[in-house]
């Protein structure tokens, strides 16, 4: 199954293009914009408490056939964050010191 490459940051909504190499994703693909994952979420998913990685890019040519961003495009459902900033914030302050992968 192919990657949602959901089309905004949950945070600040900014436009996260298919090829934006300033997309962050967690292991859930929530997304986030990399100001956003890194400066105010302090590389905590304010929805699971896992980390973040760099979003893959997906290739706009069909190297192989049915393999492309015209063939699965990505979505255009915008994803906001069901949390309140405060609780984002109190969050983020609890388990931002633990590594992503002892979380």
């Amino acid at each position: 199954m192919a990657l949602e490459i959901r089309p905004n940051c949950e945070y600040c909504d900014k436009d996260l293009p298919p090829a934006s190499i300033q997309a962050r994703i967690c292991s859930y693909e929530c997304t986030f914009c990399a100001a956003c994952a890194d400066g105010v979420l302090h590389n905590v998913c304010p929805n699971c408490g896992g980390g973040f990685v760099p979003r893959p890019i997906r290739p706009v040519t069909e190297w192989r056939p049915g393999l492309s961003i015209v063939k699965r495009p990505p979505s255009a459902k915008r994803i906001h964050l069901s949390y309140s900033i405060d609780d984002i914030k109190a969050h983020a302050a609890r388990i931002k010191d633990i590594p992503p992968e002892k979380r």
